[in-house]
């Protein structure tokens, strides 16, 4: 296969990956640009796999390896896929990021063991200095990308007993400067790899990485993740792109600048929606002080409970109804009994919305995936910008699981959470929340809105305190 077929090939893919971000970007295109995706992947892997065994003289055990890595890669990506239920999708992008990024460091590892196999330098000869520049940066990025998203793994998971995994956030004195000297570590062995092509520079600038990636994640809090996942979506990106330029690979090149910089902007506009600055998202600076206000120590106070056959009675009279999904929702499952709710409702003449805050569940776009996957019609899914000013108007706001993007004490000074901006359910004239307990959500803050006059709590499983709804209705 000549270098222009190839060239071609990794072009087409790469127009496949535009088309791919330019198809996710609404709920309508998303399976559109879902299928440039793969098909863009495929030709990626396919033309890889051949330049491989050209490149290796179309040996029988080259052709076994390029074989084997695309049987294995194939299988576990097809069971994850198979297997992975909607409320573990968080943790498996986790897991993925982390995969790229250790792919990145092996294959640093394996340009400055061999150059010539790679095309960067002539057998015997040493490594031009600007491919040992991006071979460091490559390594080191991929290396901060794979400790931090398996720590962000253990966050989502929340299952494990290791305190790293754990949701509350690590920090001890002087956590940043550490931090800080880390990195300038890096960047002095990164010139020394630069000036010197040393194996001690490279392994002690991945170490770094690792070391790096571990501190910037561990003191950031669960109820952060969504920040953190995106974030690190951009590092994978970066991390591909930096590889990239070592190889003089354009597809690798543009695929990772596609990721990296559309990583990046989605940190930037769910820095946004949390009110956190961007700056301490990169530097792992936030993410403490909400948990430090947990509600453990709060006094019990009461709330108006009711139950699901008074909810619908409620829903049954009302003209407008939001409904305002969140994590609990997922945990429940309970999206194609709430579609089937909405739907009884749409028949009785009630105009029916569902309200999506950038950061509801536990990745961007959690909610949305989950509407999609029960077949929520898309002119019924309102972002919190569209929909905020209709709450005023709106009959009932029935909140299924969510906690903190509902919360008042957002437009309170001195709370933990003051200036982010949030779904304003509060200001309906009923709210209806379904949870399981009165529990903190992950920011650790009561909620003012579950005592408020006009609130009726609805305790249990979403999924089945909907169904229950939907049967009282008829």
């Amino acid at each position: 296969m000549s270098m222009n077929v190839v060239t071609l090939l990794y072009l087409v893919a790469s127009v496949c990956f535009i088309q791919a971000l330019k198809g996710l970007s609404h709920p309508t295109t998303s399976i559109r640009g879902n299928m440039f995706g793969m098909a863009g992947m495929a030709i990626a892997a396919v033309t890889t796999a051949a330049l491989i065994v050209e490149l290796a003289h179309g040996s029988v055990l080259g052709l076994g390896w390029v074989l084997l890595g695309l049987l294995v890669g194939g299988t576990a990506g097809t069971l994850a896929a198979q297997r992975v239920e909607m409320t573990k999708m968080p943790e498996l992008v986790a897991f993925m990021h982390s995969m790229i990024g250790l792919a990145a460091v092996f294959i640093a590892v394996a340009a400055v063991a061999e150059p010539w196999a790679f095309g960067i330098s002539a057998h015997g000869e040493p490594i031009p200095g600007g491919n040992r520049i991006e071979l460091a940066l490559g390594a080191f990025i991929g290396a901060v990308t794979f400790t931090g998203s398996i720590i962000a793994f253990g966050k989502l998971s929340g299952k494990y007993k290791f305190r790293l995994f754990q949701g509350a956030p690590v920090q001890f004195k002087g956590q940043h400067i550490l931090n800080a000297v880390l990195g300038l570590a890096a960047a002095f062995f990164v010139f020394g790899f630069w000036h010197s092509q040393s194996w001690i520079d490279i392994v002690l600038v991945i170490a770094l990485g690792f070391a790096l990636g571990v501190l910037l994640i561990i003191p950031i809090g669960g109820a952060d993740m969504p920040v953190v996942v995106s974030m690190l979506n951009s590092y994978s990106g970066w991390a591909a792109a930096g590889i990239g330029f070592s190889l003089n690979n354009a597809m690798l090149i543009i695929a990772g600048s596609l990721v990296g910089s559309s990583g990046a902007i989605l940190s930037y506009i769910m820095c946004k929606a949390m009110n956190r600055s961007f700056f301490n998202v990169i530097l792992g600076g936030f993410g403490g002080d909400a948990t430090a206000a947990a509600a453990s120590g709060a006094v019990q106070r009461s709330v108006k409970s009711g139950s699901a056959d008074d909810a619908a009675f409620v829903l049954s009279n009302a003209e407008t109804v939001v409904i305002v999904p969140g994590y609990g929702l997922a945990v429940a499952r309970a999206q194609h009994a709430v579609k089937e709710l909405a739907a009884k409702l749409t028949e009785k003449g009630i105009t029916v919305k569902y309200a999506i805050h950038p950061v509801a569940g536990r990745m961007p776009g959690h909610m949305n995936v989950l509407l999609a996957e029960a077949e929520v019609p898309y002119d019924q899914v309102f972002e919190m910008e569209d929909i905020n000013g209709e709450f005023g108007q709106a009959d009932v706001a029935i909140i299924l699981g969510a906690n903190d993007v509902v919360n008042p004490a957002a437009h309170t000074k001195g709370s933990p959470i003051y200036g982010m901006p949030i779904l304003e359910a509060y200001k309906a004239k009923t709210v209806i929340v379904n949870k399981r307990s009165m529990a903190a959500g992950y920011a650790g803050l009561d909620n003012e809105l579950f005592y408020m006059d006009k609130t009726m709590m609805v305790f249990g499983d979403a999924k089945k305190v909907v169904e229950d709804m939907g049967k009282a209705i008829e």
